[in-house]
């Protein structure tokens, strides 16, 4: 069956490093906040979105992350939309991304962990008194979060038809309502 739940369970797993359990909660944040507002099944977006990275520990190269995953997802029964969304995320898999969840989790992935280490080197170290207009700025600092790709991080807002900056704040609106589990609380 296919829940949250399960998706957790699979996610603990394979997923030791807490960091990487807490960018999937991130990415989840964000996107399940995107299908409420499109009106999508939640708990449908949720299990992608925990489930994007669950292999990348076990298998964290280009030529292994997220096909090895993809492997086990199909194994254990899931349904061949959500291995496609998962294959989808990444690029290098050349996976077209032609659903709303597909453009949705690509735009979210890496955003999330932008918002995340924007928040971080905050004063607060907190989600809560983050704005766009921040994340925009840091974006331009090539040196702040250098392994994050910026032509990414705009192409995910492009993909789902959104201004950057309106992008941004839909993020970090998901991400303040879980700030707490995310642990980007901070001060606030």
């Amino acid at each position: 069956m296919m829940t949250r739940e399960s998706a957790w369970m699979l996610l603990t797993e394979w997923t030791p490093s807490e960091a990487l359990r807490k960018h999937a909660l991130a990415v989840e944040a964000a996107v399940t906040y995107y299908a409420r507002t499109f009106g999508e099944n939640v708990e449908e977006w949720s299990v992608v979105s925990l489930l994007h990275d669950f292999d990348y520990e076990r298998y964290p190269t280009l030529e292994n992350h997220p096909f090895r995953g993809a492997e086990v997802l199909r194994e254990k029964g899931y349904p061949e939309w959500v291995v496609r969304a998962v294959l989808s995320h990444a690029d290098h898999t050349n996976t077209p991304r032609e659903t709303r969840l597909e453009h949705t989790l690509f735009a979210c992935d890496e955003m999330a962990g932008f918002v995340t280490a924007a928040s971080l080197v905050r004063p607060s170290k907190s989600v809560l008194d983050l704005e766009a207009s921040s994340v925009v700025k840091r974006m331009k600092d090539k040196a702040f979060a250098r392994a994050v790709s910026r032509d990414d991080l705009r192409k995910g807002a492009e993909e789902m038809g959104l201004p950057l900056a309106e992008h941004i704040t839909n993020v970090i609106a998901g991400m303040r309502e879980q700030a707490e589990a995310l642990g980007l609380k901070g001060t606030l």
